[in-house]
């Protein structure tokens, strides 16, 4: 059965035991050395394995993985041990500057990107421009925004996505791509630039975006965590809309058709039924995708709840209530900034979703988190 959306999975990364004492905090980071000798790389990559398992493809080195708080060192070893794994759904990655001790000039930023694209490509993946907070931090305008990207593309083989993020992500990144910069950006080079991510939490927005995308055979990677699950089947309530014709990208066939595909943290949590969600929705059954997929988008909504950029807490709980890794860490001990009421909702939303391996294993689990709590 053949799938009809294309679906990347944002992974996060696993910390080795050793790391609870470590006095790393949101406030006080630490140094990426530091946290680099802490990652449990076998834990990490095994949840890669099994979202290829689960027929997803697997998005690399983006914020679910704390990107930026490991530091390029570790995001590049994530890269090309993600890429040595051979997956059968293949992975994308964030390209961005953070190799790069400071970026004083426009120049900086182009060959910043590219060389990290050129990273990505060399590992098998599929680069995904990250936002570059540069540009509204030094007052860009749409023309420079245009510019900036169109220098990149120029210069990097395709295909990439460009990935456009929401200020509720990442507070810097207020008025991102200003005026018309996005669909001056999208319509440079079709043929190289296959589609975009959008992470804006606007599902009315995500639509318009999506039908001027489809226009030129570019793909809509809905990054919408509250309202990827109708995003995802498209059209409006009356069944799912046609795949209207076939593209390609990296070596795969890619539906085409007023819906979105997905590039999505909570597939890190949602996986399992998501999976069965998705064929539902390939064998042409809407009901019993929504069924599905409709409880997961409860539990996303609940572990992307302001602040928002804390989401990753939820994914690393979840996992760990899973069996997947040995604890619930997160670099900088990110998992901090929730608290018991909100892993206990969460705890309570994914066995209702249908996201517990093992609802006794899980049960225990809780148990012991709650007698540490």
């Amino acid at each position: 059965m053949e799938k009809v959306r294309l679906a990347y999975a944002a992974a996060h990364v696993c910390l080795r035991d050793e790391y609870r004492g470590v006095a790393h905090s949101l406030e006080e980071p630490g140094d990426p050395a530091e946290i680099a000798a802490a990652i449990d790389w076998d834990a990490t990559m095994a949840l890669r394995t099994r979202l290829d398992s689960l027929g997803f493809g697997v998005a690399e080195a983006m914020d679910t993985a704390q990107r930026f708080s490991l530091g390029w060192e570790s995001a590049e070893r994530l890269i090309r041990e993600c890429g040595a794994l051979g997956l059968a759904n293949g992975f994308c990655a964030g390209a961005g500057v953070d190799h790069l001790s400071e970026v004083s000039s426009k120049r900086d930023l182009i060959d910043g990107v590219a060389h990290q694209v050129g990273v990505i490509r060399e590992a098998g993946g599929v680069a995904v421009i990250l936002p570059m907070a540069w540009l509204p931090r030094n007052g860009a305008n749409e023309d420079n925004y245009v510019e900036v990207y169109g220098e990149i593309v120029r210069q990097v083989e395709g295909p990439v996505f460009v990935h456009w993020l929401g200020e509720m992500f990442a507070p810097e990144l207020a008025g991102y791509f200003p005026g018309e910069s996005f669909d001056r950006v999208m319509a440079l080079e079709p043929g190289k630039v296959r589609g975009a991510k959008l992470s804006l939490l606007d599902a009315g927005v995500e639509v318009q975006v999506r039908r001027g995308l489809l226009e030129r055979d570019q793909v809509l990677l809905t990054g919408d965590d509250f309202h990827f699950a109708r995003l995802i089947l498209g059209g409006g309530d009356t069944g799912i809309p046609p795949v209207e014709r076939w593209t390609e990208l990296a070596g795969h066939r890619v539906a085409l058709g007023d819906f979105s595909h997905a590039l999505l943290g909570i597939l890190d949590a949602i996986a399992q039924p998501a999976s069965g969600a998705l064929d539902a929705l390939a064998a042409g059954d809407p009901a019993r995708y929504l069924e599905r997929m409709e409880p997961c988008e409860e539990l996303s909504r609940h572990l992307f709840a302001p602040r928002t950029q804390h989401y990753k807490a939820g994914l690393a709980f979840l996992a760990w209530l899973n069996g997947l890794q040995p604890n619930a860490m997160l670099v900088n001990h990110e998992e901090r900034a929730r608290d018991a009421a909100h892993y206990r909702r969460a705890f309570e939303l994914a066995k209702a979703a249908g996201a517990l391996r093992d609802v006794e294993a899980a049960e225990a689990r809780w148990r012991e988190y709650e007698g540490n709590a």
